[in-house]
């Protein structure tokens, strides 16, 4: 029997190195494949040649190696990044060889901020007279953001077109909690704090539906008044054609609105890409994103270094475990460790700070915000805000020499909160009850099984009030306002952009050109080379984690029915400190 047991563990054993190994090998395989993806440097495109854009997948602002080997390992493409896409159109514009661009819309996930950050670029293309034509089978709404600028916009005639507007829902728990003998026990300072109403109301407080309303409203009418000028029509017009619904080709009632040039199916609107960029031959011959970026610019680049460092996703604690799922990324202390070096490093003469996060940890905010304070005692600090820059991602954000952020970008949210459950109800339903000693009267604070003391109560919530005062200090400081003009428009409260600039919570409206350049103008650099820096961990320790919690994910899912993103919400709120800076949605793209 002894025998029997040390066999089937050295067999175990052997499957689990040969697995290991495997892998290994299969991430270095598949490195070399992705870089071989990215297009050599040695690139030189075709007489004709056509930039082909596949609109699909999630949009991250940066390049991130590890999600692009974990996604070919989980068989799935490689996502695109914001930063790569732009570089690509800005190369594509100034090569002769390319003679224009080719939208392929099939369902890109991101934000309606970096989406008008790649209309922008789009537009500007177009200024090259080269031509883009744009075709789907069917264009979800922000794809045909995006696409409505192209010259010629073509449907499959089986397809279909939404533009419908924009709509927001907030799952409220509290009748089930009640039900469960769950109780949450809330700490927060913010009228418009929305984020702990799913426990406590059963739908939304005026203050919340206020303030959705406003912002909505705001991002509408980017995207409504884009499509509008990009097709020749009216606001208004778009308007009308949204309350109609989804819109059918086979009704061509989109040819008939202007929304679409032509139905066409997808061989022919190739066919008319190929003559229009005067190649010979039956197919249509594209460059991919890879190829066109490894393109070489133009124009030399030198002179002083600007850094550009990306902060992406929620701001938490490192020894909180990785969401399950991979593409999501963090902020954690190691953004702040990033911000020291550029602040030693005298060949960096000024910083660029991409902030893409709806907040998280109050802890954490407070150690980054402080980096970035420092920073700038020596050396300008710009931040460039993306989707979504607000509660954390704003407290982040604030000390910054100067605040860049798009029109539809979503931020503010200036305010804490604390939410605690407890289940002394649910216990006793199923038979258990707690006893138990203590040397000092607080001393059991926060136990799951009693509701809290009035005392407790009133001590969390000073600890709150002290955080929300802090909070409001660090944006004033930062804003060179008073903390009572700050305290006006915080709140809790989220703004677009454009809301913003006249809240006087940012400097300007724009993308990552324009914090680049009032950077080199506050580091009074004429000529200026881009660097690029990541925080990311050890590549190879990276992938194999974010495998690993992918697999788990899929095998929790498979086994409970249980999608991993609610367990991953539920996972970024378990933060040591327990106190959050956090906008009060869980975002999900057009």
């Amino acid at each position: 029997m002894k025998q029997f047991f040390k066999m089937m563990f050295a067999s175990v054993l052997g499957v689990f190195v040969a697995l290991g190994a495997f892998i290994l090998v299969a991430v270095i395989v598949l490195a070399g494949v992705a870089k071989g993806m990215m297009g050599s440097s040695d690139y030189v495109p075709n007489p004709n040649t056509v930039f082909k854009i596949s609109l699909s997948g999630d949009l991250t602002d940066n390049d991130n190696d590890t999600n692009d080997m974990l996604a070919l390992l989980m068989g799935e493409e490689p996502s695109a990044s914001l930063k790569a896409l732009l570089e690509a159109i800005e190369k594509a514009k100034g090569n002769e060889q390319v003679k224009g661009i080719y939208l392929d819309a099939n369902g890109l996930q991101t934000g309606t901020a970096n989406r008008q950050a790649l209309r922008r670029a789009l537009m500007d293309f177009k200024k090259s007279g080269k031509f883009i034509v744009a075709y789907a089978d069917t264009y979800t709404q922000g794809d045909y953001y995006l696409c409505s600028t192209a010259d010629k916009v073509f449907l499959n005639p089986q397809g279909m077109l939404d533009v419908t507007g924009l709509s927001m829902q907030t799952m409220f728990y509290k009748g089930l909690t009640e039900k469960l003998g769950i109780r949450f026990e809330t700490f927060k300072v913010g009228t418009y704090k929305g984020a702990v109403e799913p426990f406590l109301l059963d739908k939304l407080s005026d203050a919340n539906r206020e303030q959705m309303n406003s912002y909505m409203t705001s991002v509408w009418s980017n995207i409504a008044g884009g499509i509008a000028e990009s097709r020749g029509l009216t606001a208004d017009a778009v308007n009308r054609i949204a309350d109609e619904g989804i819109l059918f080709a086979e009704q061509q009632k989109t040819v008939e609105y202007g929304l679409v040039d032509e139905l066409k199916y997808r061989d022919e609107a190739e066919a008319y890409v190929r003559e229009l960029a005067g190649q010979s031959g039956k197919k249509l011959k594209t460059a991919d994103l890879g190829k066109i970026r490894s393109l070489q610019f133009v124009k030399e680049e030198k002179g002083g270094l600007i850094a550009v460092l990306y902060a992406e996703g929620t701001i938490t604690s490192e020894d909180v475990p990785a969401p399950f799922n991979a593409i999501e990324s963090t902020i954690t202390e190691e953004a702040g460790d990033e911000l020291a070096k550029l602040r030693d490093n005298e060949d960096v003469k000024a910083v660029v700070f991409r902030v893409n996060s709806p907040g998280g940890s109050a802890y954490i905010s407070e150690q980054i915000w402080h980096q970035v304070a420092e920073l700038k005692k020596v050396k300008p600090v710009v931040v460039s805000m993306g989707n979504v820059a607000a509660s954390g991602g704003y407290y982040i954000s604030c000390a910054a020499s100067r605040i860049v952020a798009e029109p539809s970008t979503l931020t503010g949210s200036i305010g804490i909160f604390a939410q605690i459950p407890t289940a002394e109800a649910a216990l006793q339903k199923v038979g258990i009850t707690a006893d138990g000693v203590k040397t000092n009267r607080f001393a059991d604070f926060g136990e799951l099984n009693r509701s809290f003391r009035e005392d407790e109560k009133a001590l969390l919530q000073a600890s709150i009030e002290r955080g929300y005062d802090l909070f409001v200090t660090r944006c004033a400081d930062g804003r060179g306002m008073t903390k009572e003009a700050i305290d006006s428009v915080a709140q809790g409260r989220v703004w677009t952009g454009e809301q913003a600039v006249e809240k006087g919570l940012i400097d300007e409206l724009g993308g990552m050109e324009t914090a680049i350049r009032s950077a080199a103008a506050l580091a009074e650099l004429t000529d200026y080379r881009i660097v690029n820096v990541s925080a990311s961990k050890d590549f190879l320790q990276d992938i194999i984690e974010k495998l690993w919690d992918n697999l788990t994910g899929s095998a929790l899912k498979s086994i409970s029915g249980i999608d991993h993103g609610y367990i991953k919400v539920l996972n970024e709120l378990r933060t040591p400190s327990g106190i959050q800076a956090r906008i009060p949605y869980d975002l999900k793209p057009l």
